[in-house]
């Protein structure tokens, strides 16, 4: 299919007419409103509400947030997806085609635009669900034959994690502080994080709430999510390694966690649905997937430090490698009567792959800091340095066309000075 909008025919455009994610925007001093990518145009959906052209059901997108039109359910999404389609084919609907008028309102270059967060954080819940992440991390601190601890195999891990600090794509993160032991010391010390990391991850973003005290099937979970995102859960190692026994990360990861500005439906995903691996332990019924719950995408981390004339790519890695999609940690979730809300962000974990090139994370690629990366402006990395920028890309695949998030981009600034706090 092929849009009127002729930069969304290009095979490598990220935003064809077959993906149509969602987002906010601004323009100049515009309040925040809700919109979808198509080619390097962004449409505003709430100009096209208000002339008319589409109707959820209920006036949603002049908000500053998607959450009122994730709440909906599939059939606003489905229904809106489906009008969009038509309104930009292009022999489609000439509503928006022939009318330039309402294209003057409604189109805007993705280059002139604010990108905002597209949706209030409800809650955010990270995983650790990627079986080599998780060996690779577990034989550095365990050696291999205790890499997985004995519920790995059973159960989707996870901690609850602040949404108070989920951001959106090019917002800068400062370096934490907390306390930190070194291995020869006898006693903490207090400072800066010197181990600063990333974790490639994929975001699931919940749209169809549940009740308290109700289960959900992972069959039932699928249909709650509304999307996805690519995800950046920023991690100070060496704070989590003096803090995480025996709860878990607290400060080291709840400083930031940074998500891309748009949100693929399950819609535009839909033709690269892929199984999970097999599994090496029988799951139990509650978490046994009716089919196909993960996606074939495409992801790649670029690292460019300040001054530096181009990035380097550290990491190409596929979403496919997971142990548990996301239907599963949902369904895991909800199982034990916690409510789900709109909103909800689950980040999968971070995404490694077998080959050293496919780790997610620094303290995979570096193994723990012994074997530092050269970068192509010849420098050398083993974690993260002040001016350091961070991005993460992902797409996937079609047969001329791509499915593309966009980026998901971070700067770190130097730590706070003592002085100043």
């Amino acid at each position: 299919m092929k849009s009127w909008i002729d930069s969304a025919n290009s095979p490598d455009c990220p935003f064809p007419i077959q993906n149509l994610p969602y987002g906010v925007f601004s323009r100049g001093g515009d309040a925040p409103r809700c919109g979808t990518a198509i080619g390097d145009q962004v449409l505003d959906l709430a100009a096209l509400e208000q002339a008319g052209v589409i109707d959820a059901g209920a006036p949603v997108f002049a908000e500053p947030a998607l959450n009122a039109f994730m709440a909906l359910g599939n059939g606003a999404w489905n229904a809106i997806r489906e009008r969009l389609t038509a309104l930009l084919a292009e022999d489609g609907d000439g509503a928006l085609r022939d009318d330039t008028a309402l294209q003057a309102k409604a189109l805007a270059p993705i280059g002139e635009v604010t990108l905002h967060m597209p949706f209030s954080v409800s809650e955010y819940t990270d995983f650790y669900a990627g079986r080599q992440h998780a060996f690779n991390v577990g034989t550095m601190f365990r050696g291999p034959e205790n890499a997985l601890p004995p519920n790995w195999l059973h159960i989707p891990i996870g901690y609850n994690g602040r949404a108070s600090t989920v951001i959106v794509s090019g917002t800068d993160i400062r370096r934490p502080l907390g306390q930190l032991k070194p291995p020869e010391a006898d006693a903490p010390v207090f400072g800066p994080c010197k181990r600063l990391d990333i974790e490639l991850e994929m975001g699931a973003v919940v749209g169809v709430p549940n009740r308290m005290g109700e289960p959900v099937t992972v069959s039932q979970a699928d249909e709650m999510i509304f999307g996805y995102v690519l995800l950046n859960d920023w991690s100070a190692r060496d704070i989590q390694a003096w803090e995480y026994q025996p709860l878990g990360p607290f400060q080291s990861k709840a400083f930031a966690t940074s998500i891309s500005p748009w949100v693929v439906t399950k819609a535009a995903l839909e033709p690269f649905r892929t199984s999970t691996p097999e599994r090496e332990k029988d799951l139990l019924p509650y978490l046994r997937e009716p089919g196909p719950m993960l996606y074939d995408i495409e992801l790649e981390v670029r690292m460019q430090p300040e001054g530096a004339g181009q990035a380097t790519t550290i990491c190409r890695t596929n979403y496919n490698t997971m142990y548990y999609s996301s239907a599963q940690q949902l369904a895991h979730h909800a199982i034990g009567g916690c409510r789900m809300n709109t909103g909800d962000l689950l980040g999968s974990g971070t995404i490694s792959g077998a080959e050293k090139h496919q780790f997610g994370s620094l303290l995979e690629l570096s193994w723990g800091g012994k074997e530092p990366l050269t970068l192509d402006s010849g420098e050398t990395r083993s974690f993260i340095e002040d001016g350091d920028t961070l991005t993460l890309a992902g797409w996937a695949q079609g047969d001329g066309y791509r499915i593309g998030f966009g980026e998901c981009v971070g700067t770190i600034l130097p730590a706070t000075a003592e002085k100043d706090w």
